[in-house]
Parts: C-alpha cells; structure tokens; sequence
C-alpha cells in the first residue's frame, strides 16, 4: 500500500459504493470519513458503513481446538458509501466513471469533510461537534427557524439537553421564544450549568445563566408553581361555545353542546357582558339531566382559576431576546390541551397581523399537541398543523419535542427542515422517522439504534447528508435530570425520623392550609377570585385579542 493510505480498493466499484482492503497499521472504524483520489473529479469524499474481518486460513476445525495467536493472515475489509465533491459551482456531485480497483484510500482531511458536507461558511449556532472529529457542527438560525426543527429521542436518551442547548444558542442570537413545558424542565435556563471545565474547553462554551431573559408563568395556583415569577390567565369574558366545547371529552354529545349553545345565546340577547359563572347559573336551569355533566365540566374550568378578567397580554409572551416558559406543571391533561390551542391560535393571528415580532414557538411532549391521527385527538392539532405548513410566510417557527415520534402527526414532522434524532429503539417510532428523513439508508438506521448517550443525528437542508454530532455541554443548568429513587427514599426517612424524635406534627401543605373552611356560623368565606395579571388591556374583538385582551 502507499505511504500514508489505508487501504487499497478492490473488486467491483460503482460510482456510489466501493470495498476496499483495510490496512493493518491504519485502523478505519465505522462511520468513519475517508478520500479517494478519482481520476476525472479529483478528491472525492466517502463514509465507511460497514467492516468486515475474517480469515481463510483458520477453519472451524482448527477454532475447535482453540485461540490462535497468529492473526497477521486476517482480511479486514470495509464497504464505503459515496458522498462526492464540490464541482466549480459548488455544487455537491457523485462521480459518473466507476472507481478503479488497486487505487489508494486515504483518511479524509477536515478542509474536506467542511466542504462536502456544507459544514463550512459563517454559521450562528454552536451545537457540538462532528462525532470523532474536532469539527464543529454550525447552524444556520434563520434556516432552523424559519423551517422548522424537531428533536426525537427515546427517554433519557439526551432529548430535553439537546434541546437546551438549541434553546441557549436562540437567546444568545436574541430569537424570541414561547415555551410549552409540561414538566417544568426550562425553569433552569436561568442558572448558569456545573460542567466540567475540561467539557467547557473541548467545545469551546463557558458557563451562563439566561435568568434575566427568563420569564415564567404558570396558568395553576402559584402555591403548585412556586418558581413561576407570573400567573398565566386567559380572559373569561364573552366565552364562546367553541372555545368551551374545545375541551368537552369524546364521551360528551351533541345534547351536551346544545344545553352549553342555548345558555350562551340566551346570555347574549340578554347581558353586554358575561362570565363562566353566568354561563353555569344559565345551563343550571336547562331541564335535562345531561345539564349536570356540562355543568361539572364548566365548574372544572372555573376552579382552575385559569379565566381572569384581566387576562396575559399576547405581546408579554413574544419579546426579542427573551424566553416565556409556559410551566404546565399541575395542570390536567385537558385544561393543557386547551391553553396550548389558545395560545398557539393567538400567537399565530398575532404574528399574521405583526403584532408581535418574528419568533419561535416550542412544544415539549408534542406527541399530546399534535397527536397523529388515530392514536388520540387534542384540539391544539389543526392550529400546529396550520404553524407547520404556514408559520414560515409570517415568521413563526415551530420546534417540536417528542419521545414518541410515531404518535407525532406526520404533517408536522414533515415540515421540519432540521431534524435532530437520538437514541431511538421502538420499531414503530423508527419506522416513522425513516420515513420522514431524506438520504435514510441502512447504516442510518442502524445508528439510530445504537447512537451512545449524547450523541445526535443530524438532518439539515443546511447540510448535505445526515451525519452524526457530539452535542456540546449546556452552558446554563439542565433541569431534566431523573430522579435518583434511592437518595429521593433516604432522604424522605430521615426526615421523618427528625420529625417523629422532634414530635413536631408535620407541616400541612400549602395546597392543604388554602382548602375552604365553615366558620362557626355555618356559613362559606368567598371563594378566591382569581389572581389578576399585572397588565391591563381592553378588549378591541377578534379571537387572540379577545382572549388575551393584548394591545399593541
């Protein structure tokens, strides 16, 4: 072999694929970059997909007897797929002419691999590194905005980190963002990370905290949400039978929808002005007995506190430069579905009539959003459907997180532009993602399922080919982490022993302390009215407005 290659090619070649025999001294490993010199293009690019070794001469008779010591008669043989080069134009092109056995196979040098792949050029976003290389892996912020991004992992396969650093490097290129967050994993944006100063100089990052940037609001009771810093509420003024109906179980019929339409339009004819408690009074004196079910659907929603009178201005959640974290977090599955369709409806005629700057909305669990047709139904589905195929002409990007790719609705996915894949194992879920991924080839799939901890696949129009990327250590505090059950069951005994030593009774709740009380009279205290937002806004019609009664 030549000085410096790492194998020879032999047998039959094509334009797209070629073996070649590995060289004992230069070691090539999967997934691994490598060039040949190709005799009317020049340096073209290829990936190793596969290796091989074997050997004629040991037989089964001889293993039979044992290891062997002598291995030098091995054969190590590597299969290699054609990614191409860069004509004078630019553009990228595979060769037309087969490759020629008995030519040399180098290890591809990063000038290369930055100009095949389109990982050169001035780039925003810094999200790790070209896996086994020192090569770092840039995206385009316009790009990934403008058409899309979803991330897709198993659980605890990195998902919710990879997603933090995406998060991290909008804010630091000043993108507004509005997340949703069912578990109350982006509160930690706003404390810069502990990671080890090694990591920090590998990727080149230093620890920062987004506190300032930050806002988070909970639409439940702030003694659940203590380290929200707003109460989230929608306006509960002149509510429509949609708006209502958007959250009436399957289970509900027509009957139900008509008892809530004949309340209401009396309501109008009647009052300028009415609220849920009015609508509840009104639907009491219906004389069907379906009334009772409209009636405890209605007192659910009224006790969620979630309906104000003076409701979350639209323009608070989409600042430049700044995060709104919408924290789900003790919130039933329902009530969620129904803010995320309010808010994304308000958002997206917001955007339309530019009354809140360009920007991206996040969905964490987006496979409880926009479910994918026959697995469940969510209200919030046709409006993400809507962002996904239309946000791009008004601005709005959309970033979709889920762990359940299959139960992604498929005219989501297939709008995201970048894709950023992890670990992924369910048969179902990489059936999905191999079908919404372009260039998708055995060795994709079989990377996917075994990709380490960390480590991404990525899929860009900014970049050629999938490839695979070490991501970079987050820069603020990661608050996805699991809990450890043991130290979590140790620390809980040792508090109750303190307590039981102490004979301290234990400290009621908060939720426990806030429940209503009968006086010695008998007699009820007002119940709690809702906690108002510090804004203030008149309500000038239509949808987005009415509900938020945001101004301009």
């Amino acid at each position: 072999m030549l000085r410096g290659s790492v194998g020879v090619i032999f047998g039959e070649t094509g334009t797209l694929e070629f073996k070649f025999l590995v060289s004992e001294s230069a070691p090539v490993h999967r997934g691994e970059y490598v060039k040949a010199w190709h005799e009317s293009d020049g340096w073209v690019l290829a990936q190793v997909i596969l290796i091989k070794r074997y050997s004629e001469k040991y037989t089964l008779k001889e293993a039979k007897n044992g290891l062997r010591k002598d291995k030098s008669g091995d054969n190590i043989v590597a299969e290699a797929t054609v990614i191409g080069n860069r004509d004078n134009s630019g553009l990228l092109r595979a060769p037309t002419i087969p490759f020629s056995p008995g030519d040399p196979i180098y290890k591809a040098d990063n000038e290369l691999i930055n100009s095949v792949l389109g990982l050169s050029g001035k780039k925003d976003m810094n999200i790790g590194l070209l896996e086994g290389t020192d090569i770092p892996v840039n995206l385009s912020v316009n790009s990934l905005v403008q058409r899309h991004c979803s991330i897709l992992a198993k659980t605890g396969s990195g998902k919710s980190y990879t997603s933090g650093v995406v998060l991290e490097e909008l804010l630091d290129n000043n993108v507004p963002l509005l997340i949703i967050d069912p578990h109350s994993e982006y509160a930690s944006l706003k404390d810069p990370g502990s990671e080890k100063q090694d990591d920090l100089n590998k990727y080149n990052v230093s620890p920062k905290g987004y506190g300032s940037n930050i806002t988070i609001y909970t639409p439940a009771n702030r003694a659940i949400n203590p380290i929200a810093d707003e109460a989230f509420r929608l306006n509960g003024n002149n509510l429509t039978v949609k708006e209502l109906t958007s959250i009436f179980p399957d289970s509900y019929t027509s009957t139900h929808v008509g008892i809530l339409y004949e309340a209401i339009q009396k309501l109008k004819a009647e009052m300028d002005s009415y609220t849920i408690d009015d609508i509840i009074f009104e639907v009491g004196n219906d004389k069907s007995k379906a009334k009772w079910n409209v009636i405890s659907l209605l007192e659910n929603i009224r006790d969620s506190e979630i309906l104000s009178t003076t409701p979350t201005p639209i323009e608070d959640l989409l600042q430049k430069g700044k995060a709104s974290v919408i924290d789900l977090k003790g919130v039933s599955p329902d009530l969620q579905r129904m803010i995320v369709a309010e808010v994304c409806s308000s958002l997206f005629e917001a955007r339309k009539m530019d009354n809140v700057p360009p920007g991206m909305l996040v969905i964490e669990e987006a496979h409880n959003f926009a479910p994918e047709k026959g697995f469940s139904k969510s209200q919030s589905s046709e409006v993400l459907r809507n962002i996904a195929s239309e946000g791009r002409k008004f601005g709005l990007g959309m970033m979709v997180i889920s762990q359940r790719p299959a139960r992604v609705d498929k005219n989501v996915l297939s709008q995201c532009g970048t894709q950023i894949i992890m670990k992924v194992t369910n048969p179902n879920d990489l059936k999905s993602i191999s079908k919404g991924l372009e260039g998708v080839n055995s060795y994709v799939e079989d990377e996917l399922i075994r990709l380490p901890q960390g480590v991404a696949m990525l899929v860009s129009t900014d970049i050629e080919k999938p490839i695979l990327v070490d991501i970079r250590v987050r820069k603020s505090q990661h608050g996805g982490k699991s809990v450890n059950v043991l130290k979590g069951k140790h620390k809980t005994q040792k508090t109750k022993e303190a307590k039981q030593k102490s004979n301290v009774p234990p400290k009621k709740s908060t939720a426990e302390s806030s429940e209503t009380k009968i006086d010695a009279s008998g007699s009820m205290p007002p119940s709690k009215q809702p906690e108002p937002s510090e804004q203030n806004s008149e309500n000038k019609g239509g949808l987005f407005k009415k509900i938020f009664g945001a101004n301009k």
